[in-house]
């Protein structure tokens, strides 16, 4: 597990440089979820460290099995200097922790709400999962485990979550692109999608 933890992290910091910050929340009942900060000029990138300790189970599995399974930890991206962003640690760290606590697999396109503000004043509660690749390559654990995947987390206003679940990931993904849309605006406004 700790090795695991060990190649995540030098992963990040090859790729990210090196942490300004790191905080540490444990939950009850599971391990310890890192949240590091790196800062990428007017950008933070908030990164976990700890997801990937274990692979992600199959909630309707009977036996979990301890090598093979996906692996990932969140990164999200905002503008620096625009919102307390750093009060993003806490829900960062609970969606992190949720394959533990709720036998969750966080997947590309899925949908995560924490159920409050993901940081002070945000018009966010929820996240899409994007695809991994793009910021931080995945990391190969060898044949018997399988890679982990650095899963961008895009922030979600309600009309833009409730929009995603009739329409779709890619469509919610197309119209912000379509848009214009600074996903890293830690106070934009939601996207109209009339």
């Amino acid at each position: 597990m700790s090795d695991v933890l060990e190649l995540v992290e030098a992963r990040l910091r090859m790729t990210l440089g090196e942490p300004d910050a790191r905080a540490a929340i444990t939950f009850l009942g599971t391990d310890r979820i890192e949240v590091l900060r790196f800062v990428d000029g007017d950008v933070l990138r908030y990164a976990t460290l700890g997801m990937s300790a274990q692979p992600m189970a199959d909630p309707t599995a009977v036996v979990a099995d301890p090598h093979r399974g996906p692996r990932a930890e969140l990164l999200i991206s905002v503008r620096g200097g625009r919102a307390d962003t750093d009060k993003v640690l806490r829900p960062l760290a609970v969606l992190a922790a949720s394959p533990q606590v709720e036998g969750v697999v966080v997947a590309p396109g899925a949908s995560l709400d924490v159920g409050e503000p993901l940081w002070p004043g945000a018009p966010f509660t929820s996240v899409l999962v994007g695809a991994a690749g793009g910021l931080v390559e995945d990391l190969e654990l060898g044949e018997e485990r399988d890679p982990v995947r650095f899963l961008p987390l895009l922030p979600m206003t309600p009309n833009e979550a409730a929009w995603k679940r009739v329409h779709g990931a890619e469509a919610l993904q197309a119209r912000w692109l379509e848009r214009g849309t600074d996903l890293r605006d830690p106070q934009r406004a939601g996207v109209a999608l009339d």
